[in-house]
């Protein structure tokens, strides 16, 4: 028997004894009101967050943002919301995108514990819609924020494809740990919160 194997005998039989996952039950952040701490986890990672009863007071919240008076090239993947002035879907190029000042995504849900959407870029027409553009506003139900990432892992579709959680405008903090808001992708995040939670 070779030094190789006499080595990696002995560590085979030095293992302890295989234990049990203890589950993850239990485990987890609970809040009293997740919409209220989503709304704040929002701000607290660099975004504004705003409460809108339906689609078309969302519609009205957004365009009195400066985000959207100010914007002249707007994209909005939710019907209703935002007064777009382009279809994404029929430009080939995404490199047609460039430009782009404002869109408008639909999120599938929303994380109370750190303020984070989750969204399916599947259903998309180009990936680069939630970097691409100026500005982002993301749409969500109240009834779809969850407490913490243990129960949004639960509900979150774990097919192929690109799928993501996305919390506020882009930023980073590594050099001199300054804070650099819009440093490669979107300079602003708002989350319009629609409807009563579930």
């Amino acid at each position: 028997m070779s030094s190789r194997d006499r080595i990696l005998a002995a560590v085979r039989g030095a293992q302890p004894a295989p234990v049990p996952h203890p589950g993850v039950e239990g485990l987890g952040a609970r809040f009293p009101d997740p919409v209220a701490k989503f709304a704040e986890m929002v701000a607290a990672v660099g975004g504004a967050c705003l409460r809108a009863d339906d689609l078309a007071s969302a519609d009205r919240a957004l365009r009195e943002l400066p985000v959207h008076r100010e914007a002249r090239r707007i994209a909005s993947l939710v019907p209703g919301v935002g007064a777009a002035t382009f279809d994404p879907a029929v430009i080939d190029d995404p490199h047609g995108l460039d430009g782009l000042d404002l869109c408008v995504l639909p999120a599938e849900l929303g994380v109370a514990e750190n303020g984070a959407v989750w969204i399916d870029v599947r259903k998309l027409p180009h990936q680069a819609l939630f970097v691409i553009p100026e500005h982002l506003a993301v749409v969500v139900r109240a009834a779809s924020i969850v407490h913490d990432m243990h129960e949004a892992y639960a509900r979150i579709d774990h097919g192929k494809g690109f799928q993501l959680f996305l919390s506020g405008p882009s930023k980073t903090a590594d050099i001199e740990q300054a804070l650099v808001i819009g440093a490669h992708g979107a300079r602003s995040c708002t989350v319009l919160v629609v409807g009563g939670a579930g």
